[in-house]
């Protein structure tokens, strides 16, 4: 067998592996990596392509033959490389071979999904078998769901108390004109979030049997917002975030609670605009999205013809690249709480009083959907391999709240031209 390598980029010629390709001349400079797929032809022309782009010679790489409807393949793909970088979704449908090949390679795996249904099933699935194993599979590992998951462990650390809730606000635009929409998206991610909000009564059961005792409430509970709404947090029209978010970040706040005896951050995540006409056009969007997505047709329409029901904002072409160029987000995270003079002894113990502080911290990058995601996803491998003895246990199936809290997960993201930048804004 070849000598291992340190990464492995799977699905490297879909729409996000190849610009996971683009950042990883980068962001794993210092390491041996690889990448894989089914067509041989097709690898080769990723490298040629990217390597352009980046203006290196990249056809020296190792390509590795891989598919997830082959087994053997996957596994000795998997045998490969330490981490696996996975960009093949969606994930209801491809992830779980994936999962299966590194638990018996004893290979770590990270991936960029935004299903939630699919990240608890694995966990109910796998968790045991990964810590048995020593392996780490961690997903939302890109713009779903670093900023928000690794924002409340950046408010935490900041805080100097005790954070009763967050609320995050976040904002798409270009470059120049924060009047303007961020890029559009490629037709694997609609799909996946058509699959994702179609099947979302699967989690209800899920959860049940993933956590057998629900978390105690703590007061005072963070109430949700009306449906649309202006905040002067960000001085926008605020409708509810439609994303994984929440998910993933309650994920983390519940592992950090029943392993390190920490208080959870209650959450709850918004989408912002500029105008309140923008807002409610969205607002017509996502409740006949909502709608389409209960029926068969429904789905049928949704799946077949993305760029119409998006109003031109999925594709099967993706954004362009100019697009993406000028793509911004910012996730404002507004955090209410106790000094550390107000603490209490136990985590499960209730504040009588209301929070008495409050700090405002904002995370932001470029292109969230195939910049700031590849350089998050390669990042967290990058970690993996570095700081796995600051990671928690000897592994285990996790939201990436759980597993980085501890290491420079925060740091490496910052440090990458394409990365995400973690501020404070302010405290009271």
């Amino acid at each position: 067998m070849s000598e291992k390598l340190d990464v492995i980029i799977f699905g490297a010629t879909g729409f996000t592996g190849k610009y996971t390709v683009l950042e990883a001349v980068n962001v794993l400079k210092n390491y041996r990596w690889g990448i894989a797929g089914r067509s041989q032809e097709k690898l080769e022309k990723v490298l040629q392509e990217m390597g352009a782009k980046a203006q290196k010679n990249l056809m020296d790489i190792p390509i590795i033959l891989a598919d997830v409807e082959n087994e053997a393949s996957l596994l000795a793909m998997a045998k490969r490389c330490r981490v696996l970088v996975n960009c093949c979704g969606p994930y209801r449908f491809f992830g779980e071979p994936v999962v299966r090949a590194c638990l018996e390679a004893g290979t770590h795996q990270v991936d960029i999904t935004g299903e939630p249904q699919y990240m608890e099933t694995m966990q109910l699935k796998y968790n045991k078998q990964a810590q048995e194993r020593k392996v780490f599979i961690i997903s939302a590992c890109g713009f779903d769901s670093i900023p928000a998951d690794l924002g409340v462990i950046f408010v935490e650390k900041n805080f100097d108390g005790v954070v009763n809730s967050v609320e995050s606000y976040l904002e798409n635009y270009s470059k120049g004109n924060s009047s303007k929409g961020g890029a559009g998206i490629h037709y694997g991610t609609w799909q996946s979030a058509v699959y994702r909000l179609a099947n979302s009564d699967e989690l209800k059961e899920i959860r049940a049997k993933l956590y057998e005792e629900k978390l105690p409430k703590f007061t005072p509970v963070l109430k949700h917002r009306p449906f649309i709404f202006r905040s002067d947090v960000v001085n926008g029209v605020c409708l509810p975030f439609p994303g994984a978010d929440r998910s993933v970040v309650m994920r983390s706040q519940r592992f950090l609670y029943e392993n390190d005896h920490k208080r959870p951050v209650q959450m709850h995540a918004y989408i912002t605009f500029k105008s309140w006409i923008s807002a409610i056009l969205v607002a017509f969007f996502t409740v006949s999205f909502g709608f389409l997505i209960k029926f068969s047709l429904g789905r049928y329409l949704l799946l077949k013809y993305p760029k119409v029901f998006s109003f031109g904002f999925a594709s099967h072409e993706g954004p362009s690249e100019e697009e993406m160029e000028i793509a911004q987000f910012s996730l404002t995270m507004r955090a209410k709480g106790w000094d550390n003079s107000e603490r209490l002894s136990e985590p499960t113990d209730q504040y009588t009083e209301p929070p008495t502080k409050a700090l405002t911290v904002k995370v932001s990058g470029p292109n969230p959907g195939y910049g700031a995601t590849c350089v998050a996803l390669l990042s967290t491998a990058v970690i993996i391999l570095k700081e796995s003895d600051k990671m928690p246990g000897p592994g285990g199936v996790l939201p990436p709240g759980a597993a980085f809290a501890k290491t420079s997960l925060i740091s490496e993201l910052e440090k990458h031209d394409h990365g995400i930048k973690f501020e404070i804004l302010d405290a009271k």
